[in-house]
């Protein structure tokens, strides 16, 4: 029987009322109903101003302030015919959230009177206090001056809420001396960084007409569903989004019968709830389906512009955390809220394109043949072997440091897999022989009523962090928490990188007589040489792999945060991204020092959590049941019986190795630790230890203790009981 509390939160859960799906509404009165998109411009504006603001989208052009003010009149208009009366500059700091001041549309005039008022400049440009926001000692904290300026390339948006409508603006945010202090600068910057050297390899293997290239994302998003009545009971789940203790419930994912599993009637009416309001956003929503383990479950939306996309995401994580709380249950997006079960990525499926020559990472049926693919995959592979170490900075927090590397996500090996057909290809490549690639031909099922069906040319490999997946590539090591604007950055501005390489050796090549095909080949069989060893095929969670990859291979193995950030401190790094105009040396080393400062941050809150969980609810329940089992003893002794006493001596051991380990790791938290990379190994090296060993007492107390006493709810109630 549990505890009291855990009872009333079980049977408070039963007693729910059966969930209810809103009325049905068609995909086309949905869809964008809340968003100021080009549509509802040009419905809105006058002709030529819709063409101007057409083109600043579509050519990446200057807004005119002209322009500006009719914009704003007709947002506002149609703001407040949907009962706004406030707008906001919607920005994504540091911090890996959303972060918005609202002002109302109302302007009082001289005589006292009120008028609904909003301009070009409003729209344009906003002054948000920005003291209180991370920058990593870009400023000093009494210089709180910060600008944000409209993203006209990210349409704005209605939040309807249960407190009203408020008008949504996608801004960058930067500092009164231009930094950038936000996601989305460095990723607009690395968006015109590849579409620079995008339209320079694109012009030189011939093609007159070129369309500005943007790199594009869909974004998977896994997470858990626990229900709300669960968490006051869990301090843990409250503060730090995982469970510092649990013991695993005898039950978890090891039938595999969750995954792909019916979604339970709860659970599929939230979904639509989420779906419902992503596709008023102009969300593209796609698949929705039980993953994994118990209790976790996944979104993954159709891929778009990757600006826009990494808008998107943060609504979908802010969509899916207060849909959940109407509906009675709170979404972990932490990437390890339960220990023993899978945990929750972000998968970035990233690719590049144009309207003129399409997906350019599109292989094609013939990829031996298309020279165009070649090269720009060419060029992602020897980006991220140059620069796989910032991949796995770019995914480095507190929360992932206890995904990477088990057998459940990507190692934090960085390794590139290209599938078989074009592992094959790349190879030829190197040995500078191309002669053809592999088909995939049809899958026979060998039922006369199944049909014959195109086989792929090549698997997928679910181990690999970084990999092709036939027309795009997947970056499986992000963070469900995490935003998707620090990956993109990276991606885009090590693609940039690479493509200018790759014509700086075309002009090179062509300039000394060769002809394009020899000169590509050239080229190509170079990159192979010097960078095929972070092509592999084979499986990432081996031991062999984690051994060869370092010693015979020369990649590189950073295990924790504390190992990786420094990579954002290397000279490199900072010399590659100046050289392509997305962070400045100063902009690069602010966000050491904020995502430094966030990591050692969470180990701390968790370390504190830890000693008050502990010390506040586990050792008085132990204490208590210590007490009766003492009483049954002596019970048992007056009646001749012969107790056994094991179980209680195993159970005041475990206890004070509890009380030993918390003394030991609250002494290791007031310790000073000065500089930034010594507080990071400071959590690795002593707080993380001391927390797992006081988890290890906790745990193996859980399965000694009278449930009834057990203060905190299992991992048997908040994965099944729904």
């Amino acid at each position: 029987m549990p505890s009291p509390q855990r009872l009333a939160a079980i049977q408070a859960i039963q007693e729910r009322p059966a969930p209810t799906t809103a009325p049905a509404a068609s995909l086309q009165e949905l869809w964008a109903s809340d968003v100021f998109d080009l549509a509802k411009m040009k419905a809105a504006l006058p002709k030529e101003i819709f063409k101007s603001v057409q083109r600043t989208v579509k050519e990446n052009g200057k807004l005119d302030m002209s322009v500006a003010n009719v914009v704003a009149q007709a947002m506002k208009e149609w703001a407040v015919s949907r009962g706004a009366l406030y707008f906001s500059h919607v920005f994504y700091p540091l911090t890996n959230s959303t972060a918005e001041k609202h002002d109302g549309f109302i302007s009082v005039q001289s005589d006292g009177s009120t008028i609904s008022e909003f301009t070009g400049k409003l729209l344009v440009q906003g002054e948000p206090d920005g003291s209180s926001f991370p920058n990593g000692g870009i400023r000093s904290t009494f210089e709180a001056r910060g600008y944000t300026a409209w993203d006209i390339t990210s349409p704005a948006f209605l939040m309807e809420t249960p407190n009203g409508v408020t008008l949504c603006i996608p801004t960058v945010f930067i500092s009164w001396t231009g930094e950038a202090l936000d996601k989305k600068t460095p990723l607009l910057r690395s968006n015109a960084a590849v579409n620079r050297e995008a339209q320079r390899l694109l012009k030189l293997l011939g093609n007159t007409e070129v369309a500005p290239v943007n790199s594009s994302c869909g974004a998977e998003q896994e997470y858990f569903l626990v229900d709300s009545a669960f968490v006051p009971l869990r301090p843990d789940l409250l503060l730090a989004g995982r469970t510092l203790f649990g013991y695993p419930s005898a039950k978890g994912q090891q039938f595999d019968d969750h995954y792909f599993g019916a979604i339970p009637q709860r659970v599929q009416v939230f979904m639509q709830d989420v779906e419902r309001q992503m596709y008023k956003l102009g969300i593209p929503a796609k698949t929705r389906h039980n993953e994994v383990a118990p209790g976790q479950f996944e979104i993954a939306p159709f891929f778009e512009a990757a600006n826009v996309a990494t808008d998107h995401q943060q609504l979908t994580m802010t969509v899916l955390k207060s849909t959940a709380r109407r509906h009675g249950m709170n979404c972990l997006l932490h990437e390890k809220p339960f220990a023993g079960i899978n945990g929750s990525g972000k998968h970035v499926n990233w690719s590049v394109g144009n309207a003129t020559q399409g997906n350019l990472l599109d292989p094609g049926s013939t990829p031996h043949e298309n020279l165009q693919f070649l090269l720009f995959c060419g060029a992602v592979i020897r980006g991220v072997h140059l620069y796989g170490p910032l991949l796995r900075a770019v995914v480095a927090t507190a929360g992932n440091d206890h995904r990477l590397g088990a057998n459940e996500a990507p190692p934090a090996i960085i390794s590139v897999y290209l599938g078989s057909q074009l592992e094959d290809v790349f190879n030829q490549i190197k040995e500078g022989d191309l002669k053809g690639s592999t088909a995939g031909g049809l899958m026979q099922l060998g039922v006369d009523t199944l049909p014959e069906f195109p086989k792929d040319p090549g698997d997928r490999n679910r181990t690999s962090p970084f990999a092709f997946t036939g027309n795009r590539f997947e970056f499986r090591a992000v963070g469900s928490n995490q935003s998707v604007a620090g990956p993109l950055v990276a991606l885009n501005t090590i693609l940039a990188d690479s493509l200018a390489y790759v014509s700086d050796q075309l002009e090179q090549q062509l300039a000394a007589g060769s002809s394009l095909p020899v000169a590509a080949a050239s080229v190509l069989k170079a990159i192979m040489q010097d960078h095929g060893n972070v092509v592999f095929g084979g499986d990432g969670y081996s031991s062999e792999w984690h051994q060869k990859a370092v010693t015979e291979r020369g990649l590189e193995n950073l295990p924790t945060t504390a190992d990786a950030l420094l990579v954002l401190q290397r000279p490199e790094v900072r010399e590659l991204f100046e050289r392509e105009g997305v962070l400045s040396p100063l902009e690069l080393q602010s966000r050491f020092e904020v995502y430094a400062e966030q990591y050692v941050l969470a180990v701390e809150v968790e370390a504190k959590l830890v000693l008050q969980i502990a010390r506040t609810q586990i050792y008085p329940a132990v204490i208590t049941y210590l007490g009766s089992l003492a009483s049954s003893l002596r019970s048992q002794e007056d009646l001749g019986l012969a107790p056994d006493r094991t179980t209680a001596g195993r159970i005041a051991s475990l206890n004070q190795e509890l009380l030993s380990h918390a003394t030991a790791l609250e002494v290791a938290l007031a310790e000073p630790a000065h500089g930034t990379a010594t507080h990071m190994r400071h959590c690795v090296d002593k707080l993380l230890p001391l927390m797992l060993s006081i988890r290890q007492a906790v745990d193996s107390l859980e399965t000694l203790v009278d449930d009834a006493v057990w203060p905190l709810p299992s991992y048997q109630e908040m994965l099944f009981i729904r």
